[in-house]
């Protein structure tokens, strides 16, 4: 095959119409049509007597196509960096923390892939081979058979295994009897639709094992205006995140999440820049990055391929049809078109840290040279808006970042940056929702959130340190906790941390209220929020590519501000008395969590002296 000089990236729309940097040019080589000369269509492989050759769709075709790292000669990091990625009008819809909207998420994920007509962008950080994750594969080797191309990004530390390997290879099979692909104005064309899996980091080199895809990504129909529609925020592709367990009933202990739903506006023309292009955009260069690795069938699991198919397809009809899901499911057609709020959205990203070296000591110089980066935008909305009066913030693994140069001078230090902000806007209002050590599953970030992030936020120095020489089994009878200054440090009203969970939880045997456990991530200040996969921890970002969506409207921030209070409603205030009381009770109650929150103290120690720290 002889490579053929061509613009990779001329439709897309990100990296050509939006950068302002230029034209860029690849050598790449791409396989064949097969060959199939007039009269002949009805040979096996080849397009139906009818079908039409269409430039749009097959340079769409060409654009979508996978090339081996080696055949790329651009930079996908830079580009994504210098991209000038524009805010943009949308239709959007919140799915948040509660059961409905984890079964609305997920009856909404199938209707977008069994909706699509013209391609899908599945991009991934965990693939589960669970009801949930057979069931996506059902619903796309239905959608590649009915000429849907279909892109899945998957990531090689979230989701690869001997477990999901099989099953992702057996999608690709799916192809084998693909249907072809329609133009704009669903003309049958002669490009055959495609499965292309593809496993994100896979070829890791010494020092860039921690690079890691954290996006969760659908796009459907990206490149066709009003027919497009992009989901992302916190949820993955399990039973964990969906309200349900491996059966399919209902899990009331499941990952409480948000997600943004998002759709062009009413009335939108050929030639706008939409999310759904946009987001493609950025699918494909999650799709083509260095060290990416395709995953493709053997020719020696014929019958394990089969049999992992039929499964798929059996888990879509239980899901449908299931009491829990059935419901959502049916409604589809309306939520899908109704209910959305007109906005502004801007999408943001991480790309930087998948290449950025000295990601400690030169943080906050790697931050600056990626001014798409979910953080410097972040930044940026305090100089664009100096007057902000309220900072609500939810995550499951907050940490406030405190950097140094190599004389151990203070080169960024959050938590007394939020500090002097509050004390220069006597008005002002801090507020976040994480979790606790009844609803927390990673025990090592919540010692970081329990034993650093409050204490730096609350306490002056002093009292920090008495707070980390108290005994964990004693410390709600400790002179510090039982001092005057405490309480009124805890309950300052313009300053909370709130931690999800209270006593009357059912795990705890002292009542009957489940409050699962916190995976959701977004911020708000007064109509501005941003709603995305960023856990706002150090691996957030130093290590891990993330994304998301800045949004500018009062309505959709005031129904985000509800979900934001319905949090605080299920939660205690960090340093309170019923705060330290469920610390009691978990302890009490032994187990993992028990011991784990007994030993905070030292874990957080242990994580800080020798650098772990950074990694979690």
């Amino acid at each position: 095959m002889e490579p053929r000089e061509i613009n990779r990236f001329n439709r897309i729309h990100w990296l050509a119409w939006i950068l302002a940097a230029g034209c860029l040019a690849s050598c790449a080589t791409t396989p064949p049509a097969p060959s199939c000369p007039a009269g002949t269509q009805e040979l096996p492989g080849c397009p139906p007597i009818g079908a039409i050759e269409d430039a749009e769709l097959n340079e769409l075709y060409d654009d979508r196509t996978w090339l081996a790292p080696a055949e790329l000669d651009v930079d996908l990091v830079e580009l994504g960096k210098n991209a000038q990625i524009p805010v943009q009008f949308a239709r959007v819809k919140f799915l948040g923390p509660s059961q409905e909207s984890a079964l609305d998420s997920l009856a909404a994920k199938l209707w977008m892939i069994e909706n699509a007509e013209h391609t899908i962008d599945f991009s991934y950080y965990i693939f589960k081979t669970d009801l949930v994750g057979y069931a996506m594969v059902g619903a796309l080797c239905k959608a590649v058979q009915r000429g849907v191309d279909i892109r899945v990004t998957v990531d090689a530390a979230g989701s690869i295994s001997g477990l999901t390997q099989p099953t992702l290879r057996a999608l690709e099979t799916c192809a084998d009897d693909a249907g072809f692909m329609r133009n704009a104005d669903g003309q049958l064309t002669t490009k055959k639709a495609r499965v292309q899996v593809v496993v994100f980091n896979a070829i890791t080199r010494l020092g860039n094992i921690n690079r890691r895809s954290h996006d969760k990504l659908l796009v459907k129909d990206g490149h066709f205006e009003e027919k497009s529609a992009v989901m992302t925020g916190g949820r993955n592709i399990s039973t964990d995140y969906y309200a349900i367990d491996k059966e399919g009933r209902l899990d009331p202990n499941a990952y409480r999440d948000a997600e943004l739903l998002i759709r062009s506006p009413t009335g939108v023309a050929e030639e706008d820049i939409t999310v759904g292009e946009l987001s493609e955009a950025y699918a494909t260069v999650l799709f083509l990055m260095d060290n990416n690795k395709r995953i493709r069938p053997r020719s020696q699991s014929t019958n394990r391929y089969e049999r992992e198919r039929l499964k798929a397809q059996s888990s879509l009809r239980e899901l449908k049809a299931s009491e829990t899901l059935g419901p959502h499911w049916l409604k589809m057609d309306a939520f899908m078109t109704t209910g959305f709020f007109d906005s502004k959205v801007r999408l943001a990203h991480e790309l930087g840290n998948l290449t950025d070296r000295k990601v400690v000591s030169e943080a906050m110089e790697n931050e600056a040279r990626n001014p798409n980066s979910i953080m410097s935008l972040l930044g940026r909305l305090g100089d664009e808006d100096p007057d902000i009066r309220s900072v609500r913030i939810v995550s499951p693994y907050i940490f406030l970042a405190r950097f140094t140069d190599k004389q151990d001078n203070v080169i960024l230090d959050e938590a007394a940056e939020f500090r002097t902000w509050l004390d220069e806007h006597p008005e002002a209002r801090l507020e976040i929702v994480t979790n606790s050590v009844l609803t927390s599953d990673n025990f090592s970030a919540q010692s970081i959130i329990d034993m650093e992030t409050a204490p730096r936020l609350l306490l002056p120095p002093a009292m920090r340190e008495q707070w980390l020489k108290l005994k964990s089994a004693n410390e709600m009878e400790s002179e510090l906790v039982n001092d005057g200054a405490w309480a009124e440090i805890i309950n300052d009203p313009r300053v909370r941390v709130y931690e999800t969970g209270r006593l009357d939880s059912i795990a705890l045997g002292q009542g009957d209220k489940h409050y699962g456990k916190l995976h959701a991530k977004f911020l708000l200040t007064g109509d501005v929020g941003f709603v995305g996969t960023t856990n706002f921890d150090y691996r957030s970002r130093l290590y891990n590519n993330e994304m998301g969506f800045f949004f500018h409207d009062d309505e959709l921030a005031a129904e985000i501000h509800r979900s934001f209070d319905d949090l605080v409603a299920s939660s205690y205030l960090w340093g309170s008395p019923e705060w330290f009381e469920l610390r009691k009770a978990v302890m009490d109650n032994g187990g993992i969590k028990g011991s784990s929150t007994r030993k905070q103290r030292g874990l957080y120690r242990f994580f800080n002296h020798t650098g772990v720290i950074w990694l979690l």
